[in-house]
Protein backbone atom coordinates (compact mmCIF):
# COMPACT_ATOMS: atom_id res chain seq x y z
CA UNK A 1 0.00 0.00 0.00
CA UNK A 2 2.98 2.01 1.02
CA UNK A 3 4.42 1.48 -2.50
CA UNK A 4 1.27 2.45 -4.35
CA UNK A 5 1.11 5.47 -2.60
CA UNK A 6 5.05 6.19 -3.59
CA UNK A 7 4.38 5.42 -7.17
CA UNK A 8 1.63 7.85 -7.12
CA UNK A 9 3.06 10.60 -5.44
CA UNK A 10 6.05 10.04 -7.91
CA UNK A 11 4.04 10.20 -10.43
CA UNK A 12 2.49 13.55 -9.66
CA UNK A 13 5.66 14.95 -9.38
CA UNK A 14 7.27 13.77 -12.88
CA UNK A 15 3.95 15.15 -14.59
CA UNK A 16 4.85 18.30 -12.68
CA UNK A 17 7.89 18.65 -14.05
CA UNK A 18 6.17 17.77 -17.80
CA UNK A 19 4.60 21.10 -17.36
CA UNK A 20 6.99 22.57 -16.07
CA UNK A 21 9.28 21.61 -19.83
CA UNK A 22 6.04 23.10 -21.43
CA UNK A 23 6.34 25.74 -20.09
CA UNK A 24 10.08 26.92 -20.59
CA UNK A 25 9.24 25.64 -24.09
CA UNK A 26 6.22 27.85 -24.70
CA UNK A 27 5.77 30.83 -22.58
CA UNK A 28 3.69 32.60 -24.36
CA UNK A 29 1.37 29.77 -23.24
CA UNK A 30 0.88 30.91 -19.46
CA UNK A 31 -2.76 31.92 -20.35
CA UNK A 32 -3.89 28.67 -21.00
CA UNK A 33 -3.46 26.49 -18.03
CA UNK A 34 -2.87 22.99 -18.15
CA UNK A 35 -4.61 20.58 -15.97
CA UNK A 36 -2.84 17.47 -15.20
CA UNK A 37 -4.61 14.43 -14.17
CA UNK A 38 -1.84 11.96 -12.11
CA UNK A 39 -3.72 9.00 -11.76
CA UNK A 40 -4.93 8.73 -15.60
CA UNK A 41 -1.58 9.86 -16.73
CA UNK A 42 -3.52 12.55 -19.09
CA UNK A 43 -2.59 16.18 -19.24
CA UNK A 44 -5.77 18.82 -21.10
CA UNK A 45 -6.09 22.15 -21.10
CA UNK A 46 -8.77 23.40 -19.29
CA UNK A 47 -11.42 26.26 -20.50
CA UNK A 48 -13.76 26.89 -18.14
CA UNK A 49 -11.45 27.37 -14.93
CA UNK A 50 -7.85 27.88 -14.30
CA UNK A 51 -5.47 28.35 -10.74
CA UNK A 52 -5.30 31.68 -11.08
CA UNK A 53 -7.98 34.20 -13.40
CA UNK A 54 -6.13 36.94 -14.88
CA UNK A 55 -7.92 39.82 -15.92
CA UNK A 56 -9.28 39.99 -19.52
CA UNK A 57 -6.95 41.97 -22.40
CA UNK A 58 -8.91 43.55 -24.55
CA UNK A 59 -7.80 44.27 -27.81
CA UNK A 60 -5.17 41.26 -28.38
CA UNK A 61 -6.33 38.54 -30.48
CA UNK A 62 -5.09 35.16 -28.97
CA UNK A 63 -2.35 33.26 -31.13
CA UNK A 64 -3.98 30.65 -33.12
CA UNK A 65 -0.59 29.17 -33.31
CA UNK A 66 -0.49 28.85 -29.46
CA UNK A 67 -3.51 27.19 -29.23
CA UNK A 68 -2.18 24.82 -31.96
CA UNK A 69 0.89 24.56 -29.97
CA UNK A 70 -0.90 23.58 -27.16
CA UNK A 71 -3.01 20.83 -28.30
CA UNK A 72 -0.66 19.44 -30.02
CA UNK A 73 1.67 18.91 -26.82
CA UNK A 74 -1.30 17.68 -24.47
CA UNK A 75 -1.57 15.27 -27.61
CA UNK A 76 2.07 13.93 -27.65
CA UNK A 77 2.01 14.08 -23.64
CA UNK A 78 -1.22 12.17 -23.71
CA UNK A 79 0.26 9.54 -26.08
CA UNK A 80 3.32 9.09 -24.45
CA UNK A 81 1.66 8.46 -21.11
CA UNK A 82 -0.40 5.49 -22.71
CA UNK A 83 2.50 4.34 -24.80
CA UNK A 84 4.84 4.18 -21.19
CA UNK A 85 3.91 1.71 -18.58
CA UNK A 86 2.94 3.30 -15.45
CA UNK A 87 5.34 1.97 -13.10
CA UNK A 88 7.64 3.47 -15.63
CA UNK A 89 6.60 6.70 -14.73
CA UNK A 90 8.12 6.72 -11.38
CA UNK A 91 11.31 4.93 -12.16
CA UNK A 92 14.65 7.00 -11.68
CA UNK A 93 15.08 7.10 -16.21
CA UNK A 94 11.87 8.53 -16.95
CA UNK A 95 13.27 11.40 -18.47
CA UNK A 96 16.20 9.29 -20.39
CA UNK A 97 12.81 6.99 -22.16
CA UNK A 98 10.97 10.09 -22.56
CA UNK A 99 14.44 11.55 -24.49
CA UNK A 100 14.25 8.36 -26.47
CA UNK A 101 11.26 8.73 -27.46
CA UNK A 102 11.40 12.18 -28.61
CA UNK A 103 14.63 11.83 -30.33
CA UNK A 104 14.02 10.93 -34.24
CA UNK A 105 15.50 7.75 -35.35
CA UNK A 106 15.68 6.16 -39.02
CA UNK A 107 13.28 4.04 -39.94
CA UNK A 108 14.63 0.24 -41.17
CA UNK A 109 13.31 -0.79 -44.27
CA UNK A 110 10.99 -3.71 -43.87
CA UNK A 111 12.76 -6.20 -45.96
CA UNK A 112 9.54 -8.66 -47.80
CA UNK A 113 11.22 -12.01 -47.96
CA UNK A 114 11.13 -13.02 -51.58
CA UNK A 115 9.86 -16.83 -52.60
CA UNK A 116 12.85 -19.33 -53.05
CA UNK A 117 13.98 -19.97 -56.71
CA UNK A 118 13.76 -23.64 -57.51
CA UNK A 119 17.22 -25.24 -59.48
CA UNK A 120 17.24 -28.59 -60.70
CA UNK A 121 20.13 -30.38 -61.25
CA UNK A 122 20.37 -34.00 -62.67
CA UNK A 123 23.24 -36.43 -61.94
CA UNK A 124 23.41 -37.97 -65.52
CA UNK A 125 23.17 -41.85 -64.70
CA UNK A 126 22.53 -41.88 -61.31
CA UNK A 127 20.26 -44.12 -60.86
CA UNK A 128 20.48 -45.89 -63.47
CA UNK A 129 23.49 -47.18 -64.89
CA UNK A 130 26.97 -46.68 -64.29
CA UNK A 131 27.83 -44.28 -67.98
CA UNK A 132 30.99 -44.60 -69.08
CA UNK A 133 33.42 -47.49 -66.85
CA UNK A 134 37.11 -46.05 -65.79
CA UNK A 135 39.11 -49.76 -65.57
CA UNK A 136 43.04 -49.98 -64.22
CA UNK A 137 45.50 -52.34 -66.07
CA UNK A 138 44.00 -55.89 -64.60
CA UNK A 139 40.45 -54.81 -65.51
CA UNK A 140 39.40 -53.53 -62.22
CA UNK A 141 36.85 -50.57 -61.98
CA UNK A 142 38.64 -47.87 -60.55
CA UNK A 143 36.04 -44.62 -61.21
CA UNK A 144 32.44 -44.46 -63.08
CA UNK A 145 31.03 -41.79 -64.90
CA UNK A 146 27.74 -42.28 -62.56
CA UNK A 147 29.48 -41.99 -59.37
CA UNK A 148 31.79 -38.75 -60.81
CA UNK A 149 28.44 -36.72 -62.00
CA UNK A 150 26.54 -37.52 -58.44
CA UNK A 151 29.83 -36.00 -56.60
CA UNK A 152 29.79 -32.87 -58.59
CA UNK A 153 25.64 -32.77 -58.70
CA UNK A 154 25.90 -32.79 -54.85
CA UNK A 155 28.28 -30.03 -54.45
CA UNK A 156 26.47 -28.01 -57.27
CA UNK A 157 23.61 -28.35 -54.88
CA UNK A 158 24.71 -27.65 -51.58
CA UNK A 159 26.56 -24.53 -52.86
CA UNK A 160 23.62 -23.24 -54.59
CA UNK A 161 21.39 -23.64 -51.46
CA UNK A 162 23.91 -21.92 -49.33
CA UNK A 163 23.03 -19.01 -51.64
CA UNK A 164 19.07 -19.14 -51.12
CA UNK A 165 17.79 -21.50 -53.75
CA UNK A 166 15.74 -24.19 -53.10
CA UNK A 167 18.05 -27.05 -55.13
CA UNK A 168 16.55 -30.21 -56.41
CA UNK A 169 19.34 -33.25 -56.85
CA UNK A 170 18.14 -35.60 -59.62
CA UNK A 171 18.41 -38.71 -61.02
CA UNK A 172 18.51 -39.75 -64.72
CA UNK A 173 14.92 -41.09 -64.68
CA UNK A 174 13.88 -39.38 -61.89
CA UNK A 175 9.88 -39.45 -61.82
CA UNK A 176 9.86 -36.07 -60.22
CA UNK A 177 11.20 -35.08 -64.14
CA UNK A 178 7.61 -35.16 -65.32
CA UNK A 179 6.08 -31.77 -65.76
CA UNK A 180 9.20 -30.24 -63.82
CA UNK A 181 9.02 -26.51 -63.31
CA UNK A 182 11.97 -24.67 -62.63
CA UNK A 183 14.12 -21.48 -62.97
CA UNK A 184 16.35 -23.81 -64.60
CA UNK A 185 17.71 -27.20 -65.13
CA UNK A 186 21.08 -28.41 -65.62
CA UNK A 187 22.16 -32.15 -65.86
CA UNK A 188 25.54 -32.65 -65.38
CA UNK A 189 27.61 -35.77 -67.42
CA UNK A 190 31.27 -36.40 -68.06
CA UNK A 191 32.71 -37.59 -71.02
CA UNK A 192 34.75 -41.05 -72.03
CA UNK A 193 37.75 -42.77 -69.99
CA UNK A 194 39.06 -44.31 -72.84
CA UNK A 195 42.18 -42.36 -74.45
CA UNK A 196 40.98 -40.74 -77.96
CA UNK A 197 43.96 -37.93 -78.66
CA UNK A 198 45.49 -34.96 -77.10
CA UNK A 199 42.53 -33.15 -77.95
CA UNK A 200 40.56 -35.27 -75.73
CA UNK A 201 40.59 -32.80 -72.96
CA UNK A 202 38.08 -30.32 -72.00
CA UNK A 203 33.92 -29.57 -71.52
CA UNK A 204 31.11 -29.55 -73.82
CA UNK A 205 27.71 -27.47 -73.15
CA UNK A 206 24.20 -27.41 -74.89
CA UNK A 207 20.91 -26.22 -74.53
CA UNK A 208 17.72 -27.57 -74.76
CA UNK A 209 15.95 -27.90 -78.05
CA UNK A 210 12.52 -28.08 -77.22
CA UNK A 211 11.86 -25.26 -75.32
CA UNK A 212 9.37 -22.27 -75.40
CA UNK A 213 12.38 -19.78 -75.01
CA UNK A 214 15.49 -20.61 -77.23
CA UNK A 215 17.12 -17.39 -76.37
CA UNK A 216 16.96 -17.97 -72.85
CA UNK A 217 18.29 -21.55 -73.38
CA UNK A 218 21.00 -20.54 -75.15
CA UNK A 219 21.69 -17.25 -72.50
CA UNK A 220 21.87 -20.18 -69.97
CA UNK A 221 24.34 -22.24 -72.05
CA UNK A 222 26.33 -19.32 -72.71
CA UNK A 223 26.53 -18.52 -69.08
CA UNK A 224 27.42 -22.41 -68.12
CA UNK A 225 30.50 -21.82 -71.25
CA UNK A 226 31.88 -18.92 -69.97
CA UNK A 227 31.87 -19.33 -66.11
CA UNK A 228 32.77 -22.84 -65.77
CA UNK A 229 36.05 -22.40 -68.47
CA UNK A 230 36.62 -18.93 -66.49
CA UNK A 231 36.68 -21.11 -63.36
CA UNK A 232 38.23 -24.43 -64.41
CA UNK A 233 40.82 -23.28 -67.20
CA UNK A 234 39.44 -26.24 -69.53
CA UNK A 235 38.87 -25.40 -73.68
CA UNK A 236 34.86 -25.48 -74.85
CA UNK A 237 34.85 -28.21 -77.37
CA UNK A 238 31.66 -26.92 -79.39
CA UNK A 239 32.79 -29.17 -82.62
CA UNK A 240 31.60 -32.35 -80.46
CA UNK A 241 28.26 -31.74 -78.71
CA UNK A 242 26.43 -34.30 -80.47
CA UNK A 243 22.45 -34.27 -80.80
CA UNK A 244 21.91 -36.84 -78.13
CA UNK A 245 22.91 -33.87 -75.45
CA UNK A 246 20.71 -31.40 -77.41
CA UNK A 247 18.24 -34.09 -77.03
CA UNK A 248 18.59 -34.96 -74.05
CA UNK A 249 15.27 -37.33 -72.43
CA UNK A 250 15.08 -35.45 -69.67
CA UNK A 251 14.86 -32.19 -71.77
CA UNK A 252 11.56 -34.12 -73.47
CA UNK A 253 9.74 -34.89 -69.72
CA UNK A 254 10.28 -31.47 -67.58
CA UNK A 255 7.54 -28.63 -68.59
CA UNK A 256 8.29 -26.64 -71.48
CA UNK A 257 8.51 -23.26 -69.56
CA UNK A 258 12.16 -24.78 -67.59
CA UNK A 259 14.99 -23.45 -69.32
CA UNK A 260 17.17 -26.89 -69.65
CA UNK A 261 21.04 -27.34 -70.34
CA UNK A 262 23.60 -29.97 -70.18
CA UNK A 263 27.09 -29.58 -69.50
CA UNK A 264 29.97 -32.50 -70.03
CA UNK A 265 32.55 -31.43 -66.81
CA UNK A 266 35.31 -32.87 -68.99
CA UNK A 267 37.00 -36.63 -70.37
CA UNK A 268 37.26 -38.90 -67.85
CA UNK A 269 40.83 -39.66 -69.45
CA UNK A 270 42.77 -36.50 -69.28
CA UNK A 271 40.66 -34.53 -67.15
CA UNK A 272 40.61 -36.96 -64.41
CA UNK A 273 43.04 -35.39 -62.17
CA UNK A 274 41.07 -31.88 -62.21
CA UNK A 275 37.39 -33.96 -61.91
CA UNK A 276 38.52 -35.83 -59.10
CA UNK A 277 41.03 -33.90 -56.96
CA UNK A 278 39.08 -30.59 -57.51
CA UNK A 279 35.69 -31.48 -57.52
CA UNK A 280 35.00 -28.11 -55.64
CA UNK A 281 36.60 -26.08 -58.41
CA UNK A 282 34.40 -28.48 -60.55
CA UNK A 283 31.24 -27.50 -58.82
CA UNK A 284 32.21 -24.17 -58.42
CA UNK A 285 32.10 -23.37 -62.47
CA UNK A 286 28.68 -24.87 -62.94
CA UNK A 287 26.97 -23.17 -59.65
CA UNK A 288 28.88 -19.47 -61.28
CA UNK A 289 27.40 -20.05 -64.87
CA UNK A 290 24.01 -21.07 -63.26
CA UNK A 291 23.92 -17.96 -61.05
CA UNK A 292 25.04 -15.84 -64.13
CA UNK A 293 21.50 -17.30 -65.81
CA UNK A 294 19.49 -16.67 -62.76
CA UNK A 295 20.86 -12.61 -62.35
CA UNK A 296 20.99 -11.91 -65.84
CA UNK A 297 24.78 -11.26 -65.45
CA UNK A 298 26.50 -9.81 -68.16
CA UNK A 299 28.29 -12.75 -70.58
CA UNK A 300 31.58 -11.89 -72.76
CA UNK A 301 31.99 -14.00 -75.83
CA UNK A 302 33.67 -17.31 -75.14
CA UNK A 303 36.06 -18.41 -78.61
CA UNK A 304 35.11 -21.12 -79.84
CA UNK A 305 37.58 -24.05 -80.71
CA UNK A 306 37.53 -26.18 -83.76
CA UNK A 307 37.64 -29.35 -82.40
CA UNK A 308 36.38 -32.42 -82.59
CA UNK A 309 38.44 -35.59 -80.30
Amino acid sequence: MSQDKNWGRQTTINSARLVLLISDAAPSLSNYPLRVNSLKGTITRSHMETSSQRPAQHGRPRPLRAVQATLGIAILLATLFTALPSRGLASGNFYERLSLLLTPHPIDAVLTPQPQLRIGIVAGHSGNDAGAVCLDGNGDVTLTEADMNLEIAALVQEQLTQKGYQVDLLREFDTRLNGYRALAIVSIHNDSCEYINDQATGFKAAAALNTYDVNRANRLTACLVNRYQNRTGLTFHAGSITADMREYHAFREIDPSTVAAIIETGFLNLDREILTKQTDRVAEGVVEGILCFANNENVEPTPIPNLTP
